[in-house]
């Protein structure tokens, strides 16, 4: 029996038939390719080019292939060094000009900071006037306590009296926080967010808050509370965890109300979830500062 032909993987086309079939019949012998997938596990391209480079009369000395690894190598690690060089002649020039963005920022934040207290000055004198002129007449009288209503919806005056206080803080370095599924917002450890907040703040209102301050920012119209990539702002001020929340009422009330609202809820989900800080006290002479007033504007129709 003559040997197999390789290019038919193996099989032999005579197989089965008998010697006057095999004489009669003229058979081209054609490859089946699932016989080849079956047999031939190696590309014939690859044992070529193996059976070349062995035939080769002057293969590449080893010295020559070291030779060549090591000027690649030699290349990288030169851009490598550049890139370094590069990076350390830059930094100083980057760290400067940051030192120079901080520094402007807080002396805009240290003007900023003294024409509100200016502003906050002028407008207690204002104030202090018109009561002295309105006082001498029963007119006047009734204009002050006409004033007095709308102050206290409008934010215009400090305030002072018994209230509560909600502590809201985000977590620390926990090692719960180490795996982004934890984070609420992705790349960061930040969990409250600002309709965390917003949502705090309408349930205060709700339970019967008379006035309402964020670190010291009256929330007032047109206060708004928004998130700015990893920074809350609330009216347009940074705030950081903790976030301290005070509002005047009723102690009792107000902490009966809040304590069955959806913004104590939504705190203590957060708290056994992500491990947030969420604390609730009454206190007796809190204070909210005067807040920010703004000039509103009515929309006129044109024409007839």
């Amino acid at each position: 029996m003559r040997e197999p032909d390789r290019t038919l993987g193996g099989f032999e086309p005579e197989a089965g038939l008998s010697p006057r079939q095999v004489h009669a019949v003229q058979k081209l012998p054609v490859p089946s390719l699932l016989r080849s997938l079956l047999s031939e596990h190696l590309d014939p391209g690859y044992a070529a080019a193996a059976k070349a480079r062995a035939d080769s009369p002057h293969p590449p000395p080893r010295m020559v292939r070291w030779g060549w690894q090591a000027t690649a190598a030699l290349l990288i690690a030169m851009v490598f060094a550049v890139a370094a060089a590069q990076a350390r002649t830059t930094a100083p020039g980057v760290s400067e000009a940051q030192h120079v963005l901080a520094g402007s920022v807080r002396a805009a934040e240290g003007t900023t900071d003294g024409l509100a207290d200016r502003r906050d000055t002028l407008a207690a004198e204002v104030d202090d006037i018109a009561r002295r002129q309105l006082a001498d007449d029963a007119e006047g009288q009734q204009l002050l306590t006409s004033l007095d209503e709308v102050n206290l919806p409008a934010a215009s005056t400090p305030m002072i009296g018994p209230g509560v206080t909600v502590t809201v803080t985000d977590p620390g370095m926990g090692r719960d926080l180490t795996d982004v599924s934890k984070q609420r917002v992705p790349g960061s450890r930040q969990v409250i967010l600002d309709r965390d907040l917003q949502l705090v703040v309408n349930s205060l209102w709700a339970a019967g808050a008379e006035a309402i301050a964020i670190d010291g920012i009256r929330m007032g119209p047109n206060v708004t509370i928004r998130q700015a990539g990893g920074a809350i702002l609330v009216d347009n001020h940074p705030t950081a965890s903790p976030y301290v929340i005070v509002a005047l009422g009723p102690p009792n009330a107000l902490r009966d109300g809040f304590d069955r609202s959806p913004g104590l809820i939504r705190l203590r989900l957060l708290e056994a979830s992500y491990g947030v800080g969420a604390t609730v006290s009454a206190d007796e002479g809190l204070t909210v500062p005067t807040g920010a007033t703004r000039e509103i504007k009515f929309a006129k129709q044109m024409g007839p």
